[in-house]
């Protein structure tokens, strides 16, 4: 075998493992420390985000950028929130989306083991449900809330009546689809009486990245939260 073709073997085999090592390295920097990628198991969100949508989630917030009233924000579980979900059998087209995602560090394997609401109280904040419209309270101010699905027959933003005023470093959260939705509301009987301990918090979620079809930038709706502030 030539030596000038060992050689240019040699070079290619150490270009190629100096690549990969390059790019483990910085899939793990993205992963660790800045995007992440989870799947949606519930319709709590609906109709912001549906069963089996894919979300990236910026994970310097809150620990570089601070959150914010209506952000769409992913946690670990606090504790005794979820059931046990089994993890959607993904068609090719998915699967692969998911491989690609896992090499590049931002794959959503651990989705089932985290939840996915909307930041409605913040440390201090008083939130009260309801005003003589069926409209949440933030720190006295009535919020209008265009995101959540309402019916006929549901169309408080909330069922369920409540007064709390959320502890130091913890939010209060409730999901979009508020009648189809065991966030904070439904868990003050567990640990942490329905809020969410802000170092639980993984990070917001900015954006629907799949299916195509779907693709959104998630607003938070810093608008109408305004007088709340």
């Amino acid at each position: 075998m030539p030596k000038t073709f060992v050689k240019g073997l040699l070079g290619f085999l150490k270009d190629l493992v100096i690549i990969v090592a390059a790019a483990l390295l910085i899939s793990f920097v993205v992963k660790t420390f800045l995007f992440r990628s989870f799947f949606i198991p519930s319709a709590s969100m609906e109709n912001t985000l549906i069963v089996d949508d894919r979300i990236i989630v910026n994970e310097l917030v809150p620990d570089v950028f601070p959150l914010q009233h209506g952000d769409v924000v992913v946690f670990s579980d606090p504790g005794g929130w979820l059931p046990h979900y089994e993890s959607p059998e993904p068609d090719l087209v998915t699967a692969a989306i998911d491989l690609i995602a896992t090499v590049v560090g931002v794959g959503g394997s651990d989705s089932q083991d985290h939840l996915v609401k909307r930041l409605i109280g913040l440390p201090g904040d008083r939130v009260v449900c309801c005003d003589a419209k069926g409209l949440l309270q933030v720190n006295g101010k009535s919020v209008d809330e265009p995101y959540i699905v309402t019916t006929p027959k549901h169309e408080a933003s909330s069922g369920m009546k409540f007064d709390v005023t959320v502890p130091d470093d913890s939010l209060w959260v409730m999901g979009d689809n508020r009648y189809d939705s065991a966030d904070s509301r439904y868990n003050q009987d567990k640990p942490g009486n329905g809020f969410v301990p802000l170092d639980k918090v993984v990070g917001r979620a900015v954006l629907v990245s799949w299916p195509i079809s779907h693709w959104a930038w998630l607003d938070n709706y810093a608008g109408n939260f305004a007088n709340a502030e």
